[in-house]
């Protein structure tokens, strides 16, 4: 794709449609989702406008593709709303994309926050030539317990107001623990973090740029088993990948072998640069020691670190950046350019 399209910024007041594409867990934890909206008009100035999906029981949701759909159309259809948001990911949205009418979406760009299962969406909007964002989400970073994260909100503010998305830095600490959405006590008690020791990079030291192409590792494998709405090979030259694994938890052996497989398939030769997510290392269903936290993500690295090694090099890798399941968390542009030095150990988006 050759022409790209940042959607217009939202502003202060601007109306914003909250939307289940994936899935609805407000039924069982609605005091989370009051909170979600909350900080969208407190923290923000956003007006929240609730689409049919979000009041969808979660059974009859996911058994209707096409409702999902028909809400992201009349959202971008509609000439009063300047932005989209994900209430949260989910696992079926690939599903959804066959409802979708690729005209009215490129006919009315519009500002699309999601992450995890919305990869689904973000690389059909890429399709499309439409920047959107990685995030945040209703559920997830609008209602972090305590309160926001303040680098969270920095570049969520970004994401919402600016132009331009500008420099990354690494936030100064970190999460990946799970909240107890089940009691609304919890909400009120900041999360646990521990100290970010920073960016991790390998491969070449030359500087790139290119546009950013991916999402969430375990969403890009569906996509690529599916193969039904993968871009042309030959638009991802030249591309940056951003790959971040979920509180799945996936093997190291697992991420090594989907991306020797896109190796052998002749993919990882095209991308000029790579930005990994800080991987969580664990989750609502499994706690892990701090000890076997640090392991997990080490193991990643190098796994992820030795198939490039052997496809591609020559090309520089970004790890632990703040993008993905952990928080806070950065709304990367996926389709945005963004500039990569690893002299100077930067990321910049254009």
């Amino acid at each position: 794709m050759s022409s790209f399209v940042t959607p217009p910024p939202l502003e202060r007041g601007s109306e914003i449609a909250v939307v289940a594409p994936s899935s609805n867990p407000t039924d069982e934890f609605p005091h989370v989702y009051e909170l979600g909206l909350e900080r969208l008009r407190e923290v923000f100035d956003l007006e929240p406008v609730e689409y049919p999906t979000v009041s969808m029981a979660p059974e009859a949701l996911a058994d209707d593709p096409e409702a999902r759909a028909r809400d992201l159309i009349d959202a971008f259809a509609a000439p009063d709303i300047d932005g989209i948001i994900a209430l949260i990911g989910g696992n079926d949205q690939i599903r959804v994309l066959e409802h979708l009418d690729p005209e009215i979406l490129r006919e009315n760009p519009t500002r699309f926050y999601g992450y995890s299962d919305n990869t689904n969406l973000a690389l059909y909007l890429w399709n499309l030539g439409i920047v959107s964002y990685y995030g945040p989400c209703v559920f997830t970073e609008l209602a972090m317990d305590g309160a926001m994260f303040d680098h969270t909100v920095e570049y969520a503010e970004r994401a919402f107001f600016e132009e331009s998305f500008g420099d990354l830095r690494p936030a100064e600490r970190f999460t990946d623990a799970p909240g107890d959405w089940a009691d609304p006590d919890s909400l009120a008690e900041h999360r646990d973090t521990e100290p970010n020791p920073g960016w991790r990079w390998a491969g070449g030291d030359a500087p790139v740029s290119g546009r950013v192409w991916g999402g969430c590792l375990e969403i890009l494998d569906q996509q690529f088993l599916a193969d039904r709405y993968l871009p042309d090979e030959d638009a991802l030259d030249g591309t940056i990948l951003a790959i971040e694994t979920s509180e799945e938890l996936p093997a190291p052996s697992w991420v090594e072998g989907v991306l020797r497989a896109l190796g052998e398939r002749g993919l990882l030769e095209r991308f000029a640069g790579v930005l990994v997510g800080r991987p969580p290392a664990r989750s609502h269903l499994e706690d892990r020691p701090p000890e076997r936290r640090e392991q997990y993500r080490a193991q990643q690295r190098e796994a992820v670190e030795g198939v490039f090694a052997t496809y591609n090099p020559d090309v520089p890798i970004v790890f632990d950046v703040d993008f993905g399941h952990t928080w806070p968390t950065t709304p990367i542009p996926i389709g945005g350019r963004v500039e990569i030095d690893p002299g100077a150990e930067t990321v910049r988006f254009e």
